[in-house]
């Protein structure tokens, strides 16, 4: 069936390669995207696929909603602000851009005359907070934040909130509960838990998927607040070192951005993923550690990482997804191995620019005591 889609944020880092993946399927795609000077840096990207229609506007506007919405059967709703630590400070333009600007979408197609056959949103897997882990005395366990003054002292591992022991992290499934531990991820969490409320209740197909640690070409290497990847690349093209909190050990699940993607259009097809939400990762956990490394190998720098023994108030230590769930539902497997796709990063980031203000933000988090003094 050949639908006509509108991609909210679709001159962006995923949003871009979903266009493609709808116009390589023979769909008609409309993006609507404001060109975020943050991640665009006043240039629109020349990436954007020349066989979709754009709208140049923001979602935060009602009468462009109702133009994009024109004729539209399906939604991926990828607009937003992304970044953790940005969101701390900047919180009303977090849940301005990503709260109101989703529930400004879904007042918009409720009370209009829309027939819209599905709706999906990106969500994230932030709004677990830490991931699942196993203690040896009391089994499976959700711990909170860590304590800062354990942190301090350099006792980085989480521990059972029930005995106190050191825990095994385990992959997190989806029915983990969520402890969101920042703004952005409650905003995550909002967009999701809205979407899915109003699809059951007007009866619009909708899908939540849980975005994990997404890397890949395209994603900015100017905007200092995005992925871990981006950011490191940034660094080391500028002959810095890659700055690494804590010991370095902590672990994220890290996804190519094709996957995502492809799980976005295999949820758009298929009526099992209908109204339900979905971890999109691997199933396998990297160290930030080895990411720094492995990207500095792969750029033939003489840098090493430059681990600071500093921490982040709010960060997590673990979380990598269980993907059992997508896989049982839609058939969704990961593709793109780590090796391959980091090779394919480098080439593509080999070919930017990037401006390194890493140093700037850092600052600016520690005179808001968002990082921790040096160890």
């Amino acid at each position: 069936m050949k639908y006509k889609a509108l991609v909210t944020g679709g001159a962006g880092f995923v949003g871009s390669y979903i266009v493609d993946e709808l116009i390589k399927k023979g769909h008609d795609v409309r993006i609507l995207d404001n060109i975020e000077y943050q991640v665009h840096k006043g240039k629109i990207p020349d990436y954007l696929n020349k066989n979709a229609e754009y709208m140049f506007g923001d979602v935060l506007n009602r009468e462009t909603l109702k133009k994009a919405l024109e004729d539209v059967d399906v939604v991926f709703h990828e607009a937003a602000m992304v970044g953790v630590g940005q969101s701390m400070y900047d919180i009303a333009r977090y849940v301005n851009v990503n709260t109101y600007g989703t529930a400004l979408l879904l007042d918009t197609i409720v009370n209009g005359n829309y027939n819209l056959k599905k709706l999906l949103v990106a969500s994230s897997m932030s709004i677990y907070g830490e991931g699942k882990y196993n203690c040896d005395d009391c089994g499976d366990v959700y711990p909170s934040l860590r304590k800062d003054e354990d942190m301090k002292k350099g006792e980085w591992e989480q521990k059972c909130p029930n005995c106190g022991k050191i825990v095994i992290p385990k992959p997190t499934d989806e029915e983990k509960p969520l402890i969101s531990t920042s703004t952005y991820a409650q905003t995550k969490k909002h967009q999701e838990e809205m979407v899915l409320l109003t699809g059951k209740v007007y009866g619009i197909p909708s899908v939540a998927l849980r975005y994990f640690n997404i890397f890949g070409p395209r994603q900015s290497l100017n905007n200092p607040y995005t992925g871990v990847c981006a950011i490191f690349s940034s660094r080391i093209k500028n002959n810095n070192s890659p700055v690494v909190y804590e010991d370095g050990n902590q672990a994220r699940d890290f996804i190519h951005v094709k996957d995502i993607a492809r799980a976005n259009i295999m949820a758009m097809e298929n009526k099992s993923a209908d109204y339900g939400y979905f971890n999109v990762g691997t199933g396998n956990k990297k160290s930030i550690l080895d990411i720094a490394e492995i990207l500095i190998n792969l750029y033939s720098r003489e840098l090493k990482p430059e681990v600071t023994g500093q921490f982040r108030p709010g960060d997590i230590r673990h979380c990598y997804a269980d993907i059992t769930k997508i896989k049982e539902k839609i058939g969704f497997e990961p593709e793109h191995t780590f090796e391959k796709g980091m090779k394919e990063l480098i080439e593509w980031a080999e070919k930017q620019e990037a401006k390194d203000e890493f140093e700037k933000v850092q600052k600016e988090l520690k005179e808001r005591g968002l990082i921790s003094e040096e160890q």
